[in-house]
């Protein structure tokens, strides 16, 4: 299967573009892809459509409480969003969010 963003030559394809690569690298289910890039859109769009890279630890934090409090979803639910965030960073970007953990391998 290609990515829409394979099609340009010389440049890397989009971020989801990459998430959905390594997920399917790692023999993730279908489910838990789409479940990892609706999470990672929500959390771009929650900033402004600021590129992760540029966030870190306190932004993924503030998300997760923001989902709490306004969003009131519940602990199974905010543990997903945060076990795709870290996967975002440590599998994709490449970068160790400090002090956020995941039980989820």
């Amino acid at each position: 299967m290609q990515y829409p963003s394979e099609n340009l030559p010389n440049q890397e394809p989009k971020l989801l573009d990459q998430v959905r690569g390594k997920i399917r690298l790692k023999h993730y289910s279908i489910r838990t892809e789409q479940a990892y890039t609706d999470w990672i859109k929500r959390f771009i769009l929650h900033f402004g459509k600021k590129h992760p890279r540029d966030m870190g630890a306190a932004e993924v934090e503030q998300f997760l409480t923001y989902l709490a409090v306004n969003g009131r979803v519940s602990a199974s639910t905010q543990n997903q969003a945060k076990c795709a965030l870290l996967f975002l960073y440590k599998e994709v970007l490449a970068i160790e969010p400090s002090r956020v953990r995941c039980a989820y391998p």
